[in-house]
């Protein structure tokens, strides 16, 4: 009898209690007293899922809320920073710290983000709340909860998705602005430069400016002296106002003007695609949306009512003609499907779409995507860039341009001796010394103590530069 009670003697009244008090370890509800300057994150989606990863490469501390205990676990052996507890309960965020955090993020519904404003707020007045909104209409409701500053991602997403897009004038397309720095994409095709190495075409000696990238079908590419530009290149231009204009005077002429006379095809008219249309208003760029529900329609001159997937609906939409497409819709199984339909199409034709999620990206450049934007991936940038008061942009998926302070390897040598390009891939488009930016600075050049390096890079060449010169 003994023999047969002592197991579960052992097991209730100590194993138990032992396996109860390590999984509170992994999941607790209390910070220690001592955090400070942390992230406080209420909900975990693409979009917080992106922002951890971005947190955890600057090796910025962050916490979790979930409200469910068993769930915190399966976070936790994921590898995620996880705190028990109501994103509505003033105690939860007593608990954690937040009057010494650095943000609160809430990224949930609007309900919900309005919710924790007002709890945080009894809390503290001091830290940083920053919130999504998904609806325009949200955002005063929000600010008025205590907000610091509102987020509305669709907007952000329908803004770089028309900047992308080729149509208007024939100009340089201004996709990013840096203080006095430029940054624009200029299509390769039908101009003198197709055939050229970057190094015979004499850019930065003629105009000053520097062609910091090469777009490839969606594929980003650092580019060196002996880098080709072919007639499907899209260059990532970086210059001042001034030599833009004067690289735009030369080489705006022979851009393929007679292709923005006609108009370019939009898929889905929500958030996104009313984003986009707003933006192409404001460019003078003609356009066309293909809309399935007859409710969503504003105008008939600028919409077509059908399936993008019929393609008699294209051919009302001029899919023959059309310099560019933009496929929008909430779902990444119909963009990869319609992206993929549009490619065979029109072999030649620009193709830009939306991906909701960050796995997605990559499926929808095999599709034929030529550029593509992660609603994920802009929403965590634009907080990361709230967390650390910096303008630092997304200019495509996974292509930033980012700024940081100098790094004591670095101070004092030139350049061209840096081996930043070479360890990162990151070009370095300007240095900021006090008051003075040098844009596409001489590869001489020093780099001074206490100045501030523009980059233009991938997420791979930041987490690249952190590791090897920030450590």
């Amino acid at each position: 009898f003994l023999l047969t009670l002592m197991p579960f003697t052992f097991i209730k009244f100590f194993y138990a209690p032992w396996i109860e008090a390590e999984s509170r370890k992994r999941a607790p509800r209390e910070l220690p007293p001592e955090t400070k300057d942390h992230v406080i994150i209420t909900s975990y989606d693409p979009v917080t899922v992106a922002l951890i990863e971005r947190l955890e490469d600057h090796r910025i501390d962050y916490v979790l809320v979930v409200d469910d205990f068993k769930r915190a676990l399966e976070l936790y052996d994921e590898g995620v920073k996880v705190a028990v507890g109501d994103v509505d309960d003033p105690e939860t965020y007593r608990r954690l710290r937040a009057d010494s955090a650095a943000l609160v993020v809430a990224a949930d519904r609007d309900e919900i983000n309005t919710n924790v404003a007002f709890t945080v707020r009894e809390l503290s007045e001091r830290v940083p709340i920053i919130t999504t909104a998904d609806s325009p209409y949200s955002q005063d409701i929000l600010t008025m909860a205590g907000s610091t500053k509102v987020l509305q991602i669709y907007n952000i997403l329908g803004r770089c998705l028309a900047a992308w897009t080729v149509g208007g004038d024939c100009r340089a397309n201004v996709i990013s602005r840096f203080d006095e720095l430029i940054i624009a994409e200029f299509p390769a095709m039908g101009t003198p430069l197709v055939g050229k190495t970057l190094a015979e075409s004499r850019l930065r000696e003629h105009f000053g400016v520097a062609v910091v990238g090469l777009w490839e079908r969606g594929k980003f590419m650092v580019p060196n002296a002996d880098s080709l530009i072919q007639r499907t290149s899209v260059l990532v231009l970086a210059g001042s106002e001034k030599s833009l204009a004067a690289y735009d005077d030369v080489y705006a002429f022979y851009h393929i003007c007679r292709l923005t006379a006609d108009p370019v095809v939009i898929v889905g008219s929500g958030r996104v695609g009313d984003t986009i249309v707003e933006r192409f208003k404001e460019r003078g760029s003609p356009y066309l949306v293909i809309e399935k529900n007859p409710k969503r329609l504003q105008d008939e001159k600028h919409y077509v009512l059908g399936d993008a997937a019929d393609i008699r609906t294209l051919q009302k939409a001029w899919i023959e003609k059309a310099p560019a497409a933009l496929v929008t819709t909430h779902d990444d199984a119909t963009n990869i499907y319609l992206t993929k339909y549009f490619r065979s199409l029109r072999p030649e034709m620009q193709i830009l779409s939306r991906a909701n999620l960050d796995r997605n990206v990559s499926t929808l450049h095999r599709a034929g995507a030529d550029f593509v934007m992660s609603y994920a991936s802009l929403g965590a940038n634009a907080i990361f860039n709230f967390l650390k008061n910096e303008d630092t942009w997304m200019l495509a998926e996974g292509l930033n341009i980012f700024r940081l302070k100098t790094p004591a390897s670095l101070a004092g040598k030139v350049l061209a001796d840096s081996g930043i390009r070479k360890a990162t891939d990151c070009t370095v488009v300007a240095i900021r010394d006090g008051d003075r930016m040098s844009i596409n600075p001489d590869p001489q050049m020093p780099i001074q103590p206490g100045s501030e390096l523009i980059l233009i890079g991938t997420d791979e060449g930041e987490r690249r530069f952190l590791k090897a010169f920030e450590a």
